[in-house]
């Protein structure tokens, strides 16, 4: 699948790989990323309404559903990544996650939260913050938690957080006039976050900022190298074979330009 007439676009290498079509370069990629039910299903639905289409993630037995919606004058797409509790890449659902936002660089990623249970739900907002800038955090289940007598401070919160927070209730369809702006307005630049870095043990700081450097001149910018050092001190294999899927790999030409990290 491919962006229909412009196969060198940057549109296009960079989704050819994950199966998505664009139809021109002017359409922007969101993904939606959150925990198994916190409702992200009805987000995705209540956005895109009937546009949608399901199949599989390239070489994997997992779903793959995207859908389309307009707003202002923008035609976007959104990718429902599989709903899941982090991006360590410990089942195969965790890897198509992590693999889309790394290397799709979508214009936003929207990590859905349910409000009833935010603490547990925050341990992925905050790994993807640390892929990508461009975050913005769907309060889902408002509701519920207004019967449970929740009351969250959103503004320090978000202050704390350092992206958008957009409170929500996705089956009434409350609130997400409001996060389709936040949507438009982190896609295109218009909000800049500086999301909320988290900072490990002193040791850990020490071995990161050691392999920083190297990190740097191999992937010239393309990952996150404090992200990817992280990961390689956690011994997770399945990071390398991505990087060489899809940054050292030139399918097109079946050539490959990686020399290992």
């Amino acid at each position: 699948m491919s962006c229909n007439g412009c196969k060198g676009c940057d549109n296009h290498k960079r989704f050819h790989s994950f199966n998505v079509k664009l139809h021109t370069k002017e359409e922007i990629v969101i993904a939606l990323a959150g925990n198994p039910n916190v409702g992200k299903s009805t987000v995705f639905n209540q956005l895109t309404g009937l546009k949608q289409h399901t199949g599989n993630w390239p070489g994997k037995t997992v779903q793959n559903a995207r859908g389309s919606f307009r707003y202002k004058d923008r035609k976007f797409v959104l990718m429902d990544l599989p709903g899941t509790y982090s991006l360590l890449a410990n089942s195969v659902e965790e890897q198509v996650a992590r693999d889309f936002i790394c290397f799709g660089k979508p214009k936003a990623t929207v990590v859905v939260v349910d409000a009833t249970c935010l603490e547990r739900n925050l341990n992925l907002v905050l790994q993807v913050m640390e892929i990508t800038d461009r975050v913005v955090v769907c309060l889902n289940l408002m509701d519920e938690a207004k019967k449970k007598h929740i009351d969250i401070d959103i503004p320090a919160l978000e202050k704390e957080l350092g992206v958008p927070i957009v409170p929500t209730s996705a089956r009434s369809g409350d609130g997400l006039e409001l996060l389709l702006q936040k949507v438009y307005d982190v896609a295109l630049g218009i909000e800049k976050s500086t999301p909320l870095k988290v900072h490990y043990s002193e040791d850990v700081e020490r071995v990161v900022n050691k392999l920083v450097p190297y990190i740097d001149r191999l992937l010239q910018g393309r990952l996150d190298s404090k992200w990817v050092a992280l990961r390689l001190i956690d011994g997770d294999q399945t990071i390398l074979d991505s990087i060489y899927q899809y940054i050292y790999c030139d399918e097109s030409r079946g050539e490959c330009g990686y020399d290992g990290l």
